[in-house]
């Protein structure tokens, strides 16, 4: 299988040129993601759990999916994709929001995104794929919000600041299924 390659960016989202994945996080470069988060009718956020043999944050909680758009694909389309791919089903997205984050790990590797958080609605389990995921569940806003700031270690570095732009966007919006 080929190495992904990711959509370099600049700061307006346009795009400039095509890298491995890899080693665009060892350089640093800007690059395009997208971030999924889906809540249920109680405004919980569904959470995933990282494998265990991922090669960066393993076994930390983050958002209910993230990932890499692939050249020719919409923010939408890549949000479907991964979605299914990872949690397993489908539901409808609505691309909310962007912007850049620069997010260093202990491994080496920075991640430096255009990310484009994008929403949608579900309520029932997931069927996990466990080469992506090794838990799930759904937790408050408000909740997730607490358990950050008490236990920061057991969240991906991106995560925590996605979440900060997400839960401002959820202060300010009125997020409904509709």
């Amino acid at each position: 299988m080929p190495e992904e390659l990711v959509i370099l960016v600049d700061e307006n989202d346009v795009q400039i040129g095509l890298m491995p994945k890899l080693e665009a996080h060892e350089k640093a470069v800007l690059h395009r993601a997208f971030s999924v988060f889906v809540l249920n009718a109680k405004k919980e956020v569904m959470l995933q759990q990282r494998a265990a043999h991922k090669y960066h944050s393993p076994l930390l909680w983050t958002n209910t999916c993230c990932s890499h758009q692939r050249e020719g694909e919409t923010n939408i389309q890549a949000g479907t994709r991964r979605l299914r791919e990872e949690m397993g089903f489908e539901t409808p997205l609505t691309d909310v929001f962007h912007f850049i984050y620069k997010a260093p790990f202990d491994n080496g590797l920075t991640e430096h995104e255009l990310d484009h958080v994008l929403i949608g609605f579900y309520e029932e389990a997931p069927e996990i794929n466990p080469k992506e995921v090794a838990d799930w569940k759904w937790m408050s806003i408000e909740a997730i919000k607490s358990d950050m700031q008490a236990q920061p270690e057991l969240y991906t570095a991106w995560f925590k600041i996605i979440f900060n732009e997400f839960y401002h966007y959820f202060e300010t919006h009125n997020i409904t299924n509709s």
